[in-house]
C-alpha cells in the first residue's frame, strides 16, 4: 500500500530537504553505476498549496538531473485550463532534443497546447493563488469531523483533497451510499487506491458543513448493513 500511495495518489506529503538529499545520493550512485544520468521527473503542481507553515523543497535542490513539471491549474483551481511548463536542467546533454520532442507531442495531441489567451496571461497567472489558509482551515474541519465520526483519514500537508478509508471493502459502492446522502466523492479505485475515497477541499465552507451529516448517515448505513 505504501508504494501505491506514493506512486498513484499522493497523500499530500511534503518531504524534508535531508530526505530529498538522501534520494539524490541514491540516484547519483545509480547514475555512476550505469554510466549515464538517471533522470528524476518531479511533478509539482501543488508546490504552492502548503499547510501548517511548512516549506516545500523540490528534488531539484538536491539532485541536479531533475525535470520539473508544473501546472497553474491547481494553484488557481482551474485544472481544465492547461497552462504550465516543463523545466529541464541546464546541464542536461539532450536538453534541446527533449524540447523538440515535447513540441512534437503537443502538435500530435493538439489539446496539449494552452490557448493564446492563457499564454499571454502567464505573467499575471504567476502572481495569483487560491486562499491557501482557507483551504487549510477546511482540511482541519473535514479531518476533525470525519475522525470524530470514526473514519480513518489522511492529514495532507499540502494538496486540496483528503483521503478517507471506506467502512466497507467496496469503495465504489460506498460512494453510491454517500451519493444518496447528497455527498459526492471520488472512489479510490478510480485512482488505483481501492478501499479509500477522495474528498475535495475546493468546495465552499457552506458545502462542507452541509455535507458532514451525510458522511455520518452513510457510515451508520454501512455499519447497519454489515451487522
Amino acid at each position: 500500500m505504501a508504494d501505491r500511495w506514493q506512486q498513484r495518489n499522493p497523500r499530500g506529503r511534503i518531504y524534508a530537504l535531508d530526505r530529498l538529499r538522501a534520494l539524490g545520493t541514491v540516484l547519483a550512485d545509480a547514475s555512476a553505476r550505469r554510466g549515464s544520468p538517471v533522470y528524476l521527473i518531479s511533478d509539482e503542481p501543488y508546490n504552492r498549496i502548503v499547510f501548517d507553515g511548512r516549506t516545500f523543497h523540490s528534488p531539484a535542490e538536491a539532485y541536479p538531473d531533475t525535470l520539473i513539471t508544473y501546472s497553474y491549474g491547481k494553484t488557481l483551481l482551474a485544472p481544465g485550463n492547461r497552462i504550465g511548463y516543463i523545466a529541464a536542467p541546464p546541464t542536461m546533454p539532450a536538453r534541446e532534443r527533449l524540447r523538440d520532442a515535447i513540441v512534437i507531442q503537443q502538435f500530435a495531441t493538439g489539446f496539449a497546447f494552452p490557448n493564446a489567451d492563457l499564454q499571454h496571461a502567464i505573467e499575471d497567472l504567476e502572481t495569483l493563488s487560491i486562499d491557501v489558509k482557507a483551504m487549510e482551515r477546511r482540511r482541519d474541519r473535514v479531518v476533525g469531523a470525519l475522525r470524530a465520526m470514526g473514519y480513518q483519514t489522511t492529514m495532507p500537508e499540502g494538496t486540496f483533497y483528503v483521503m478517507a478509508r471506506a467502512p466497507i471493502d467496496d469503495d465504489v459502492a460506498f460512494a453510491d451510499v454517500l451519493a444518496r446522502q447528497q455527498v459526492l466523492v471520488l472512489p479510490g479505485t478510480i485512482v488505483e487506491v481501492p478501499g479509500w475515497f477522495r474528498i475535495s477541499l475546493t468546495a465552499s465552507d457552506e458545502m462542507v458543513e452541509r455535507g458532514l451529516p451525510g458522511f455520518a448517515a452513510a457510515l451508520e448505513e454501512a455499519q447497519a448493513a454489515s451487522d
